[in-house]
């Protein structure tokens, strides 16, 4: 891949809080840092575009002694079979459990999925956690 220079102006005080930033996060250089960023911010615009195909971890925490919550979870899962890859199931406590999926399917659907999860009424808290599946 060809490597193009190119020359960025910005503010002094902005720059030093960056080489700073850079040093403690470990880059080798600014070039290194700014690259990073700019996949970053590429990913981001990515997970914005409701059609983007992409890969995403769905987390929650449930209730497993709310009457049907763990059956209506299970069938839930299994109406998405193409998306879901992988599960993984962790006892908290004697009333929590935390549920993982890795999932695939564009962001909209996997939207989709995570709010059919919230709307389940005993499921307390979690997360979605989209990863494009990107070109760079």
């Amino acid at each position: 891949m060809k490597l193009v220079r190119f020359g960025v102006s910005m503010e002094e005080d902005l720059l030093h809080a960056f080489d700073r930033s850079i040093e403690k996060k470990g880059y080798a250089n600014r070039s290194e840092a700014l690259r990073d960023l700019v996949r970053r911010c590429l990913v981001d615009v990515e997970r914005e575009d409701p059609s983007t195909p992409t890969f995403a971890v769905i987390s929650y925490v449930y209730d497993h002694e709310r009457r049907e919550l763990s059956r209506r979870l299970t069938h839930l899962g299994h109406s998405r079979l193409g998306e879901v890859i992988s599960s993984m199931h962790v006892h908290l406590d004697k009333r929590h459990c935390l549920e993982v999926l890795v999932v695939k399917g564009t962001v909209k659907k996997l939207k989709e999925f995570i709010d059919q999860i919230f709307l389940i009424r005993g499921v307390q808290s979690g997360d979605l956690a989209l990863i494009p599946r990107g070109k760079l």
